[in-house]
């Protein structure tokens, strides 16, 4: 939403820089590395060390998951500029959709009803907000109908790539047992390296009207540091997201590791309806509907999703015994996807 002048006295123009906005993420996820090392440097300082560092891991092992995020990232980071931040913020639960069913096809994990039911009423939870986006469209001003369509289907996409990462870090981090700050930073450094090395040829390949800054490439930095210099304000923007990125994640991989994925998806939901929440007291956004109807398939898809349905049957007499039995079936899936050399150590967890 920022507007500023660029290099070379080009005219006021939006900060439109997907990438230079993915390398700020990434330098967050980077800085999770610095603070773990600082915290294994003060608690072996300490009389009686008490810091869990984890297992020894090859770091490679995580540069898989990480391209998969700065691909991903890299991907929403344009949609956003596309479409709006609640329709962004809820089409990123398809992902729900994508790792269920790679957990099926890669980890031999078995999908219980309430789950399959949970994935078909997110997809219709998709097709209301897409609705949504499409209505508004006609009406909206900031973006082109053909913009905000692009952008919502690049989100989904995305969220293709976001599964395969979210797989994969599930089977790292439970098998080797990695502290979370070191596979968030682990990612990040990876992340960072290469996203950072790929702006320079993004400086040179021109990209048309696919993107807003003046010189029509798929990405110009220095069009971005440019930009910052004459609207300090674009930076506070930056550094706020990589301190929230930094959290964000360190706080999501301990909330897996440490409680479970469910709760991690339960708060995830919480914080599309902050956003939407936030852009329509902030005056961002208008208010539409059929988004607050999406919003709300989407949400009772995840919560079937996580089993977050099996609290309520319990209170029910004929029911508790259904939900007593389901739950004992998750030891054998957490068995299927770690294998017999790991279940020790999860089970410590």
């Amino acid at each position: 939403m920022f507007t500023a002048r660029g290099c070379h006295d080009d005219p006021e123009h939006t900060f439109s820089h997907p990438f230079v906005q993915a390398v700020g993420m990434f330098l967050g996820e980077f800085s999770c590395l610095a603070v773990f090392y600082i915290l294994v440097c003060h608690d072996r300082r300490s009389p009686e060390p008490k810091m869990n560092t984890g297992g020894s891991f090859n770091p490679l092992l995580f540069f898989p998951p990480a391209m998969c995020d700065m691909t991903a990232t890299s991907i929403m980071y344009v949609a956003l500029n596309m479409t709006s931040a609640s329709s962004f913020q809820m089409l990123r639960g398809a992902v729900i959709i994508f790792t269920g069913l790679l957990s099926v096809a890669f980890l031999g994990r078995r999908l219980a009803c309430n789950q399959w039911l949970g994935i078909l009423i997110t997809i219709l939870g998709l097709v209301i907000v897409g609705l949504a986006d499409l209505i508004s469209g006609h009406k909206d001003d900031s973006h082109q109908l053909s913009d905000i369509i692009t952008g919502d289907l690049l989100i989904i996409m995305a969220q293709v790539i976001v599964a395969v990462q979210m797989v994969l870090e599930e089977k790292f981090v439970y098998k080797h047992d990695v502290h979370p700050l070191r596979a968030v930073g682990t990612e990040g450094f990876f992340g960072f390296l290469i996203l950072t090395l790929l702006l320079i040829p993004m400086y040179f390949i021109y990209v048309g009207n696919f993107t807003d800054n003046p010189r029509h490439v798929l990405e110009d930095a220095i069009d971005a540091f440019c930009q910052i210099g004459h609207q300090p304000l674009i930076l506070l923007a930056l550094l706020g997201n990589t301190v929230s990125i930094a959290f964000f994640n360190f706080a999501g991989i301990s909330v897996t590791k440490e409680i479970s994925a469910t709760t991690r998806m339960v708060l995830d939901s919480l914080r599309t309806l902050v956003i939407w929440v936030v852009s329509l007291a902030l005056g961002w956004e208008n208010f539409h509907g059929l988004q607050v109807l999406g919003f709300l398939v989407l949400l009772l898809g995840t919560s079937l999703y996580n089993d977050l349905h099996r609290p309520l049957l319990a209170r029910i007499p004929c029911c508790a015994g259904m939900v007593t039995v389901d739950e004992e079936s998750s030891p054998g899936e957490r068995e299927r996807l770690l294998g017999d050399d790991t279940m020790e150590a999860s089970r410590d967890h």
